[in-house]
């Protein structure tokens, strides 16, 4: 077979060469804002470099996370970030489902209730953590306001005000909410556009076999809905793994409550340990990876 000249080779190219210009581009791309800075970062891991000291890096080796292995405020963070995921992302994706489930609904004025959804993203993390801070304050705060009124209604109940930012627990609790808050309309935006790609017919199709509203949702809402749902799931779990802004501004006493984030953010920027922070954004990169290969995984084993 004769080969072609260089000339006809880039005038008319193959499927191959043709495929491997266009990725090129993006190819690169994801080499410079994802793996130049993750190996960087893996890179710096293994030295010690204090920007206070003036002192030049030194190579540690695995010393900085057998030191974090050791840190105790490492596993506590660690924990925090943990609890932040395992109660938010549920409970962002109840909310959400709710949400787009209201909004998908055949009423004559919807886009009142769709833009709606898309005032608590559209706020920034650091100010809904100023602002529930201020709604879960001790005297003037909202959240206790309705309980004091609460307990006047029904005594019985015996509902007392509390100072949330005083006991870890509550502290976490006011923590989780807000984020609930924060990330469910979030979860409604992709769930609505996923509700809206399952025919009308088969609506019709369940409900002329007798299926009661119930039933149609269990049966062909649920089982329709898991792909847009494992999309919603696996961003929002990442971006609660990155936990920081709102926890950061609704702090518990001590570090009781600090984040994995958190914690990065105090010995990068505050102690200017880059060396040991970037020993934890290791850490932190390793969990999201895992649960991102978790999610993935589910996937390619719902399609097999």
């Amino acid at each position: 077979m004769r080969q072609r000249s260089l000339k006809s080779r880039i005038t008319d190219p193959s499927e191959t060469t043709l495929a491997w210009v266009l990725l090129t581009p993006a190819i690169l791309f994801l080499l410079l804002i994802v793996a130049y800075p993750v190996s960087k970062l893996i890179y710096n891991s293994f030295f010690d470099i204090r920007l206070s000291g003036g002192g030049m890096p030194s190579f540690v080796g695995l010393e900085n996370y057998k030191l974090a292995l050791e840190d105790s405020l490492f596993w506590k963070s660690l924990k925090n970030t943990i609890i932040i995921t395992v109660v938010t992302v549920p409970g962002a994706l109840v909310a959400g489902l709710g949400l787009a489930m209201l909004a998908n609904m055949p009423f004559k004025y919807r886009w009142p209730v769709r833009l709606a959804l898309l005032l608590p993203w559209a706020l920034p993390l650091a100010f809904v953590g100023l602002i529930f801070a201020w709604f879960f304050h001790s005297e003037y705060g909202l959240v206790n306001d309705i309980i004091r009124r609460i307990d006047l209604l029904f005594p019985a109940l015996g509902w007392q005000p509390q100072i949330w930012f005083n006991s870890p627990a509550l502290t976490m609790a006011a923590i989780c909410i807000t984020t609930i808050w924060k990330t469910s309309s979030f979860m409604a935006l992709i769930l609505l556009a996923g509700l809206q790609t399952i025919p009308a017919s088969l609506y019709e199709a369940a409900e002329v076999d007798g299926a009661s509203k119930w039933k149609q949702f269990t049966e062909v809402t649920l089982p329709l809905l898991v792909p847009s749902m494992l999309v919603a799931l696996i961003f929002r779990t990442l971006t609660a793994i990155q936990s920081f802004d709102i926890p950061y501004n609704m702090p518990g006493p001590g570090d009781e409550t600090k984040t994995l984030a958190m914690y990065i953010q105090s010995n990068t920027v505050d102690y200017l340990d880059v060396g040991y922070g970037s020993t934890l954004a290791v850490f932190m990169f390793l969990l999201s990876m895992a649960t991102t290969f978790v999610y993935l995984k589910y996937v390619r084993g719902d399609k097999e």
